[in-house]
Order: C-alpha cells, then structure tokens, then sequence
C-alpha cells in the first residue's frame, strides 16, 4: 500500500509501506538523489524552517540617573523641548518689536487731584524727627525735646504728632477729630484711596497721630487718671513772654520752653480721643498687634472720660481757642466707635441712651443744629449710626433712638439743600454753617463729606432718596450740594480763587502759617526776628502744598494778607474734612461706600439659628 501526499521541498512524496526496509540506505546515501533539487535557491520561508527565529535588533537606551529611556524617546522629547522654546521665543520677539497703541484711561478728576494735594497738607505739620519720605524739603526735625522737661509728670515724652494751624501748638481735641475724620473716610472709601493710589499714604498719616496719641497717656494701663491734652502755650495776654503765638519762627528753630497741659477731668477730650484710637484700629485691623493697642487705649480712655465727668477746655489755654461746649455729643460719639471697633453691646446701649441723646440736644433745634465740627460730633455720630440701622437693622431695643437719629440725619440732609432756609448762602452759593462768622470752609466740607457719605449710604442701601417732609428728594440732589460746595472751593466761586494752596494757578500766597512763610536759608531768626517776614507783604518763599485756608467772608470777599488768619490760616480739622470729602466724590461714583468693613468687629445681631433636626427613620 503506498501513499502520496506532498513534498514540503515542491515535488511529490510516495510512501510506500512494502519498500520501509530501504528508507535507512536512502538516509544514508543523500547523494543517490537528484541533486537538482536540493541544489535551488530556498525562499525566505524555507530558511526560517530550517534556521529557527532570526535575531533581532537591538534596542539603544539612555541612563538619565534616575530613569531609562529608549534614546529615540530620549531625542525627540529633546528635540520637541527645544522647538517649542524657539518657537515662544520668536513670537516674543514679534510681540516686543511690534508698536502698540496704548489706550490712555481717563485724566484724574479734579477731587482726585486735589486729594493728592490735600494729604500733603499733613506731611507739613508733621513735629518730631520726620521721616526720609515726607516729600516736605522745607520741613525738617522739630520739637524733639516736647514733654521731656516736665518733671511733675509721670508723661515724659510727648515728641511727635502734628501743630495745629500756623502755629507750633500741638491741641489734641482738634487734632484727635482730625485723625477720626480720616479714619472714617478711610473705612468708608478705601477702594478710592487705592485707585487714587494714597491709601498708604493716608494710613501712614493716621498712624502718625494716634502713635502720638499712645503716649500722652499710660497706654499700657487698665485705669487711666490723667492725659495730656496740649503742648506749648498760645496765650499773649499776660506781657511778652515768648510761646508759640508771640514768636514767629520756624518750628525747627523753637528754642523756648514748650508746656504741656494736663487735665485729670476731660470727658469730651478722653472721648474724642477714644473715638480716634477705635476708628484708626478698624483701619488697621489686618496688624493685630497694633489694632488690639489702640482698642485698649480706646477703652482705658472712654472710661476714664466717663469716670472724671468735666470739659478739657476748662479755664485753661485752650479755652481760647478750642474751647468744648460740652462733652454728651462725644460720649455718643466715641461710645459709637468702640462699638464698631469692638462688638461690645454695652457701648452700643450707651450710645443709643435717650438721656445721653436728650442732654447733646437730639431732640432740638437751634441755629447751630447740624452743623458738624471739631465741637459738635452729634451730626456725625448721628449719621455713623443711621448706617447701623441701614445696614443691619438690630431692631429692639435699640430701634427707636436709631430710628430718631435716622429721622434728624434726614431733617439734617434737608437743611443743607438750597430748597430750605435753615443756612443762608452767599451770592457765589457757599453755604452759612456758622451764619457768617469767620472760618467758614472747615464747616462746609465737613457738612459735604456728610452729604456725600449719606447719599452713598442710602444707594448702597437701594434706597433712591428721602422725603423732606411731603417732598422727595433723589440721592443726587444731596451728591449735588456736596459737589457745588467742594467745587467752590477749588475754583468756582465770584473770586475764581482755589483756597486748596498749590491747586490751580489762582490760589492765596500769603497763608498765615510760620514754617511757610520763613525762608530755609541757614538763618535762625530768633523769636522776634521773624516779625518783619511775618508783616511783609511777599508771597510766602515756601508753598504749603493742600492746606485749605480759612476762606471767604459772608459777600464771597478775601483778602489774602498774612496777617489776617481769619482768611488765610489753615487747620488740621479743616483740611481733615476737607480729604473725607474729596475722596467721597473722587472718582467713580458707581464704587461707593465699603458696605461690611465697619461691621467687622461685630456679632451677628440674631442668634444662630440650630441645625436641623437628623431625619427620621422608622
């Protein structure tokens, strides 16, 4: 039986069964077959048969260290990097070479631009050892020996803080307002310092008055029994004794003996102080350490104000030029403050006191009703309030008294308005706060700041006005009288006259004002010396750069004469509300007033609700 299949090297196979016994002889003699066939050339697949898996190539790595890499992964991912970094640097190169049109914002506003002239006021009257950045170069270290020689005082340093007017005195009742006023303004429109870029500045003038401040009592202690209300004396009334009204000099060339005034009875001077110190530590809430200083401060000094009850002014030197009419107006002032800079209920119940309210005349009238001063905080404080009421609405039992201040603060807002004849005007529509007495603008732009402030409040509060009685009057009407008062004083008045020194071309030349109207030419004039630069009839060789003088008489008149401080003086007060004011109308009127900064000290005036209860479960 034979069997045919077929022969893997291309020809047919026979098997044949019968013939197996010859199959070793053929293996044997290989070369009894044709040779032919064995002989052709095989194809890849038939050496793959016989050779077995061939060897493969091998693969080249690269050691990085810490890994390795095929080196063909290894050049390309090189080789990728670095395409990429040459591309980026061509596009740079295109994008720095190429001209671009740069799309200019617009020019500052004239708020903003007196502004920055208006701060610089502060920087002037800066005593002590000034710092390399006062951007003053007229001014140089002043007074550095202030306190150190009053030897029945336990206060033995009181160098620094700011004088006063064109004087060398240092009176902390108007200066401490002056250091509240800014840190309110602070408080309120911090965006529009930052966009004006003076928020650094502003709060490096703050610092340096309550650092003042700190040292004019044991600010460490719990219990305060004394403070230091003045330095250096202004009386001339009793014969020529060289103080700091008699001589003309420059503060840096003082040489007499400078005073300090104390008082152990001062309740509205401890609280004005206490407002100061509790405003400015809002301001500075983000340095912990300094802010928790000043609220100790500011607590250790209310309570003395409300322990030893007396006016500051009292009979003494001050009386004659920042006399106090009363201290229940700061009482509520300063008890308002330490509540927003504390949460303490307590202070918030106390300002809120009827009687307290009743005895700082609330709830009468008079022709000096509204008018907001370094005296009269009432019209501020009811304003500080009405946005507690505004804003958070504690409801009872503080509703009422809240409810009367926001009711007066409108009939206040009212009497400011043209409509109403509480104030007159003058012809060039500067209103009467002080009916025509000397030193009016202080008044005016304390009174525009508070128009402007409410106003934003109100927006801020999506409230589009108010009534005076049946009538309503829009947010603007009051933004309005803000702006035409602010705008008189830079310009736009019968005289064409800026009463901002340095702001426009037409501004006073002769400010009544020592440090300004003295050359620096490495003459000390001794205290008499410099009456003949006092009375002469130069412009002052040194610009007072944003000092707001006193301004106008009631028919829009001035005389710019040295001599005359009821036109020409400036004072740290005024110029303070004139900065607040500034700043509330600088810039863009859609920003408006920081709504919850104020209120960061204090508590949720509702307690928190309890969480839910878990859910049932059969």
């Amino acid at each position: 039986m034979s069997m045919y299949g077929r022969d893997p090297w291309g020809g047919p196979l026979e098997i044949n069964a019968t013939d197996s016994a010859t199959d070793d002889d053929r293996s044997r003699n290989l070369q009894d077959f044709d040779r032919a066939a064995l002989s052709r050339p095989l194809d890849e697949t038939q050496q793959s048969w016989l050779l077995g898996p061939g060897e493969q190539k091998k693969k080249k790595y690269v050691d990085l260290g810490c890994i390795i890499v095929s080196r063909k992964i290894f050049v390309w991912t090189v080789g990728s990097i670095l395409a990429a970094g040459l591309l980026v640097g061509f596009i740079t190169l295109i994008v720095k070479t190429v001209p671009r049109h740069h799309h200019k914002g617009p020019p500052p506003d004239n708020y903003t631009l007196a502004l920055h002239k208006a701060l610089m006021f502060f920087n002037a009257q800066r005593s002590g050892k000034l710092p390399k950045h006062n951007n003053v170069s007229w001014r140089g270290n002043s007074c550095l020996n202030d306190g150190k020689s009053q030897s029945s005082s336990a206060i033995k340093n009181l160098v620094g803080g700011y004088y006063d007017a064109g004087d060398a005195i240092k009176f902390n009742f108007p200066a401490s307002f002056a250091m509240t006023m800014l840190s309110w303004s602070v408080i309120e429109y911090s965006a529009k310092y930052e966009a004006a870029g003076e928020l650094a500045h502003v709060k490096e003038i703050i610092k340096w008055g309550t650092d003042y401040f700190l040292k004019c009592f044991n600010s460490t202690a719990d219990t305060v029994d004394r403070l230091a209300s003045q330095v250096g004396v202004g009386d001339t009334s009793k014969g020529p004794n060289p103080n700091d009204h008699y001589c003309w000099m420059r503060p840096e060339d003082i040489d007499y003996e400078r005073p300090v005034s104390e008082c152990s009875s001062c309740s509205d001077l401890a609280s004005e102080m206490a407002a100061a110190l509790a405003s400015a530590s809002i301001v500075f809430k983000d340095d912990k350490a300094y802010s928790q200083k000043l609220v100790h401060g500011a607590r250790a000094l209310f309570d003395f104000g409300r322990r030893q009850r007396g006016r500051y002014s009292s009979g003494v030197d001050a009386e004659k030029f920042y006399n106090s009419s009363m201290y229940w107006d700061e009482f509520i002032w300063g008890a308002s403050w330490l509540y927003y800079a504390t949460g303490n209920s307590s202070y918030l119940q106390l300002a809120t006191a009827p009687g307290l309210a009743k005895h700082a005349g609330a709830f009468w009238g008079g022709p000096d009703y509204g008018v907001f001063s370094w005296d009269s905080k009432l019209p501020g404080a009811q304003v500080l309030l009405s946005r507690l009421r505004l804003f958070l609405s504690p409801g009872y039992p503080y509703e009422e008294i809240l409810r009367t201040f926001h009711n007066q603060t409108s009939i206040v807002m009212c009497s400011y308005l043209p409509f109403f004849t509480s104030f007159n005007r003058t012809r060039g529509g500067l209103i009467q706060l002080n009916h025509g007495r000397p030193q009016p603008l202080q008044y005016v732009a304390n009174a525009a700041f508070l128009a402007a402030l409410f106003s934003d409040y109100l927006a801020a509060a999506d409230t589009p006005g108010w009534y005076c009685g049946p009538n309503f009057y829009s947010t603007d009407v009051l933004r309005q009288f803000a702006e035409t008062q602010i705008d008189y004083i830079l310009g736009k008045n019968p005289r064409k006259m800026s009463y901002v020194v340095g702001f426009g071309n037409h501004y006073p030349r002769h400010v009544h004002h020592r440090g300004a109207s003295i050359p620096k030419n490495k003459i000390k004039y001794n205290c008499k010396g410099g009456w003949k630069l006092r009375d002469s009839r130069n412009p002052n060789p040194n610009t007072l750069v944003g000092a707001m003088v006193a301004g106008p008489d009631k028919f829009d008149g001035f005389h710019d004469v040295r001599t005359n401080y009821n036109y020409t003086e400036p004072t740290l007060a005024g110029n303070a509300g004139l900065v607040a004011a500034l700043v509330a109308l600088s810039g863009e009127k859609s920003v408006g007033v920081d709504k919850n900064t104020i209120f960061s000290a204090v508590p949720p005036m509702f307690p928190t609700p309890p969480p839910p209860p878990a859910p049932w479960k059969p």
